[in-house]
């Protein structure tokens, strides 16, 4: 067994430190408790966690919208340092390494699949990469996959104050697009401009969203979009699929105000044979070469200055509900993480 010459005496103990939801409920049901170490697979690393990223996946599977296993050790993505390797894992004790979908990430030490371990490059911090996962392999696939931006596109994606919509613009930019975005305020405004918007719509401002989101964003471009990018769902979908243009794309990539109803699909016919996808991360990093692709796509832009992921807040772990509090009351801007140390 491979260990770290920095492990407390729980560790060596097969102890740890972790956040716990004891049942589904509101914040208050996270517990920072000791629980037993995870055993190290044969295709499995053990990560000593360095951060937690913070997602609202998290709070569904605390809260029972998602039903988990209780005590359920929340959080799905995060970075840290190998510890541990199984027989089988290809991974070196001591590499740096962020995940995306490890079920159990509040936790001082993390079993990952070494198969979905993205190494960390040297110059990018584990802050960061603690950050960016979910949120970035998500406006990776959507700019470079579900449609491929290029230059002299001109794209919507909603909610562009927020993780993966200030992402969207950044990487869209830098592949040349022309990128409209809304938001919900002029606050928020501000956020979206910062990350390179060239027109930011104000949904607080509109009264009817299926009218008034097509004619500002035709005003701009009179021929419609070659791709809109929706992450709202029911309140936005009717307005922004007006947006595209003959032969375009939909993209309807997450519901934050519901889920779409079933609609008639001739009404791609009457927009002019425009496409529609509902895409999801998985199917996007099915293989380990896709995800390494996006991952170091990704970990370069950041390293050439290119691509910013902002932290609004970083917390300890053991003020895991703090952080779930903050970030269900809208309070935060940018990523929330929890530091192990």
């Amino acid at each position: 067994m491979h260990t770290c010459p920095k492990l407390n005496t729980r560790a060596h103990n097969g102890l740890m430190r972790a956040i716990q939801a004891m049942s589904p409920g509101s914040a208050d049901v996270l517990a920072w408790n000791e629980v037993d170490r995870p055993a190290c697979g044969p295709d499995d690393v053990i990560v000593q966690l360095h951060a937690a990223g913070v997602n609202f996946i998290d709070t569904y599977r605390r809260s029972g919208v998602y039903p988990m296993d209780y005590p359920h050790i929340p959080g799905a993505e995060g970075s840290g340092t190998v510890v541990e390797a199984g027989a089988n894992a290809d991974i070196a004790v001591g590499a740096k390494v962020a995940w995306a979908f490890s079920h159990s990430s509040y936790a001082e030490f993390v079993a990952v699949p070494a198969k979905e371990c993205i190494p960390v490059p040297d110059g990018v911090d584990l802050d960061i990469a603690a950050a960016l996962p979910l949120q970035g392999l998500t406006a990776h696939y959507l700019v470079r996959s579900t449609y491929e931006v290029k230059a002299g596109d001109t794209i919507l994606i909603t909610a562009g104050a927020g993780g993966v919509g200030g992402l969207v613009i950044q990487l869209a930019k830098l592949h040349g697009a022309q990128v409209i975005t809304t938001v919900g305020s002029p606050e928020k405004a501000e956020i979206a401009v910062g990350h390179g918007a060239d027109h930011v719509l104000d949904l607080s401002t509109m009264s009817d969203l299926t009218t008034e989101i097509p004619a500002a964003v035709r005003a701009i471009v009179p021929e419609g979009l070659a791709a809109s990018y929706d992450g709202i769902g029911k309140d936005t979908f009717d307005g922004t699929l007006a947006c595209v243009k003959p032969r375009g794309i939909q993209v309807l990539f997450g519901g934050a105000s519901g889920q779409v109803a079933p609609f008639d699909l001739q009404r791609l016919n009457a927009a002019g044979s425009i496409f529609i996808t509902r895409p999801s991360l998985g199917a996007y990093i099915a293989t380990r070469e896709e995800l390494r692709w996006r991952a170091e796509e990704l970990f370069s832009a950041i390293a050439a200055g290119d691509l910013n992921v902002p932290i609004g807040l970083a917390l300890p772990l053991s003020e895991a509900q703090r952080a779930h509090e903050a970030l269900e009351g809208r309070e935060t801007t940018g990523k929330v993480i929890l530091r192990a140390h």
